[in-house]
């Protein structure tokens, strides 16, 4: 059977991205809690997706998330000192995201 050659090289990425996100997913998930049922499974995956798709930065976005737009830069010395920055736990303690807490 005939596959266009766009085709092939469109499979072949979105398999390699694929694994990749599986790996990540196993390396910072999955390596550090214990599962106790299918539905505590996928419970952890929702989150680990959540938290990967709007929050996790990424270096390929210049540190930015895949899903929400960049924050506008704070150029201001007096909004620098005055930054305060909050952290929310997920699933426990292993993902952190952080936000400025206004």
């Amino acid at each position: 059977m005939f596959l266009s050659l766009a085709y092939r090289v469109t499979r072949r990425v979105l398999g390699s991205l694929a694994v990749l996100f599986r790996r990540e997913e196993r390396r910072e998930l999955l390596d550090r809690m214990l599962i106790w049922n299918q539905a505590h499974l996928l419970h952890a995956l929702l989150e680990f997706e959540t938290h990967y798709n709007l929050h996790r930065p990424h270096r390929s976005l210049d540190q930015d998330a895949p899903l929400q737009p960049a924050p506008e830069p704070i150029t201001s010395r007096a909004d620098i000192v005055d930054l305060k920055v909050r952290r929310r736990d997920r699933l426990g303690g292993i993902l952190h995201e952080y936000e400025n807490a206004a």
